[in-house]
């Protein structure tokens, strides 16, 4: 439970790892209760027999004693005698292992047989329940993962079966059905589809791919049934990355927990020599009435006391728990630095366009010169021959009963069409103005998208259609003001005026639009400059936003339909695409870091009171029990409640 793991230097690219031992590891779990329980009932009823029914048989053999306790340590101390061993092979001899290595085995020389059982026995309980509590933390990620797409629907035998991901191979051709997420990368074998790909891209607007063009994981079919022929494997997806990145979260560690391992370097071999000394430098003080059994007794308990299984475990566990308990409210950290990080955030900025808008369509206003109800009808009849996604917006916001005749399309600028005998214009102003229709001129100055109609050659309105802001949008910003973010900035590529408008709705601090890539990272750039003391993250969704999102002190990225480059390169991950899940995260960070302090503290009180008893000779081998098992399972028991909590 507390062995030393070697550092790594994690960066945004992670190393590849094999973690397919779930089935070993529950294996080895359930031994490990097998001989915890066994050694634990030894151990009781050794203790009644000695202690309760005070049974001379029992007490007056010691032999008997010895070969009891002996079969009741074993079993659990195996594990930790072993580890002991292998460290100390490779020149690592004063760690958490060895400590109690020395003591157990000391307290068994010394004739304090139950008190050596009890220190293995509760430290292996304590290891089971940390392994508890990283299994459920795992559960929770786990069942996250399951939201997203977990089958595909794929070629075999001149019929289409629904198979896992995992099983479809490069080149094979799937199909993907009007809503449903591509669930793997390919090469597109449909003339035409249209699709959501704001994600990956960053923009408004739903993009028409042509035959022969790459389509990505996470894009969603927004027109017609379509054919992909796979170009990558499973592992190789955005799904597979986001896997492998909450399985290496542990790697990263947070500041806190570094320090408590280097202290835990400095402390141990310390408090070894010290228990050394309190065996020794009694004798040349007391002379004749030095009782080596008695000093070597209270070293012993010395050095259980002193084991520093409650920092070192109670520390990471406390983060693994935020780490699990984010991943349970659909939030995924690469590692517990960055909980930290998140728990003291200062600048908040993010994107637009599928960060705090939705990504797709809406009618937002319609202006016309006849009768409302009469105009949006007779567009939507028109629109219906459409497979425009503008065109699908207005169709799903005004369905009518009209049907349109000779409707033809009029290349880049709309269609031309009859409802009611009457002739029908519906498109952008290059169409009217190709026809010599006036129409009002703050219609140019309009700039969400606009579709523009003529009807029997004369101007009858328009209806605007945008990008709606997200539900939760204007929460969020409040949310995060609320828990500490002193200042919200939102960078986007999409126009200014846009841009500001939706700055406003949402009570943003400072807005700016027109920006490509490099211009977000400037601004990401300049506000570091102007605020080197401040914590900053970026927001984002798209493969644009990647450069900002390394550059960032904390990259979060929208990840429901993020691009694997944005989840690769971000440090957090909002599976659910709600920007209120940024003040989730930070006080899941800012409740981590509160469990993580009240461990550290407890276990330092414990220890130093403990320490100074059993050196005085009041604490005896139970109490150091106590300070060191004890204190690490009520620090994994306070660990393990973050994830019991509710969060903003």
């Amino acid at each position: 439970m507390c062995q030393e793991h070697s550092n790594h230097n994690h960066s945004h690219n992670h190393e590849q790892h094999n973690h397919n031992n779930d089935h070993d590891h529950s294996h080895e779990g359930e031994n490990t209760k097998l001989f915890v329980g066994f050694s634990l009932v030894m151990l009781f009823i050794g203790v009644i027999l000695a202690n309760v029914l005070k049974a001379e048989w029992f007490i007056n053999n010691n032999y008997l004693r010895l070969a009891w306790y002996a079969v009741a340590y074993l079993p659990v101390a195996f594990p930790v005698l072993k580890e002991a061993t292998k460290l100390g092979a490779k020149g690592d001899f004063f760690n958490e292992f060895s400590l109690m290595s020395i003591a157990t085995i000391g307290a068994f020389a010394i004739g304090e047989y139950p008190e050596g059982v009890a220190v293995m026995v509760f430290y292996t309980i304590g290891e089971i329940f940390q392994e508890n509590a990283v299994n459920k933390a795992k559960g929770n990620i786990k069942a996250l993962l399951d939201i997203r797409p977990n089958e595909a629907t794929v070629s075999r035998n001149n019929q289409y079966v629904v198979v896992s991901p995992e099983e479809v191979q490069i080149g094979e051709i799937i199909q993907v059905k009007v809503g449903e997420k591509i669930p793997l990368d390919g090469e597109l074998l449909t003339d035409k589809g249209s699709f959501n790909t704001s994600a990956l891209t960053g923009e408004s607007k739903p993009n028409t791919y042509e035959k022969g063009e790459t389509v990505l994981t996470g894009m969603i079919n927004l027109q017609n049934v379509v054919e992909v022929k796979t170009t990558k494997l499973y592992q190789d997806s955005s799904l597979a990355k986001i896997l492998q990145m909450v399985q290496e979260a542990s790697a990263r560690k947070a500041t806190t927990e570094l320090y408590i391992r280097k202290f835990a370097k400095i402390y141990t071999p310390i408090v070894f020599f010290l228990a050394v000394a309190l065996t020794i430098i009694p004798y040349f003080i007391l002379g004749s009435e030095y009782i080596f059994q008695t000093w070597l007794g209270r070293a012993l308990v010395f050095l259980v006391i002193s084991c520093p299984c409650a920092l070192v475990i109670s520390v990471p566990l406390g983060y693994f728990g935020g780490i699990g308990a984010a991943s349970k409210n659909g939030i995924l950290f690469k590692g517990s630095n960055y909980l930290e990080l998140m728990a003291k955030l200062d600048i908040v900025v993010m994107d637009k366009t599928g960060t705090l808008t939705e990504g797709v369509f809406k009618v937002q206003k319609v202006e016309t010169t006849i009768e409302q109800t009469e105009f949006v009808s007779i567009v939507s009849a028109i629109e219906k021959q459409s497979t425009h996604p503008i065109a699908k917006a207005i169709v799903e916001a005004y369905p009518t009963n009209k049907t349109a005749e000779e409707v033809h399309e009029i290349s880049g600028k709309g269609l031309m069409g009859k409802v009611d005998n009457k002739e029908i214009l519906v498109g952008n102003t290059a169409l009217l103005k190709h026809y010599n229709i006036s129409y009002p001129t703050d219609v140019d100055n309009i700039v969400e998208s606009i579709v523009v109609v003529a009807i029997n050659k004369e101007y009858a309105g328009y209806i605007t259609i945008a990008d709606q802001i997200k539900s939760d949008a204007k929460e969020a910003i409040t949310l995060m003001k609320s828990i500490g973010v002193t200042k919200t900035v939102m960078l986007s590529g999409d126009k200014d005026t846009i841009t500001q408008k939706v700055a406003k709705e949402t009570n943003i601090d400072l807005a700016m639009g027109g920006l490509l890539p490099e211009g977000k990272v400037e601004q990401v750039e300049k506000l570091k400059k102007e605020h080197p003391d401040k914590s900053i993250a970026f927001v984002g969704d798209g493969i644009n936003d990647a450069p900002v999102l390394a550059l960032s002190d904390v990259g979060i990225a929208m990840g429901a339909l993020g691009s694997d480059a944005a989840i690769e390169t971000a440090d957090v991950v909002i599976q659910t695409d709600q920007p209120s899940k940024i003040a989730t995260a930070m006080h899941i960070g800012k409740e981590t870091r509160k469990i993580v302090i009240q461990n550290i503290t407890l276990a330092l009180i414990v220890k130093v009171i403990v320490l100074i008893l059993g050196a005085g000779g009041v604490a005896t081998m139970w109490e150091a029990v106590f300070a060191d098992v004890g204190v690490a399972l009520l620090a994994i028991l306070n660990a393990v409640r973050i994830q019991k909590m509710k969060f903003i």
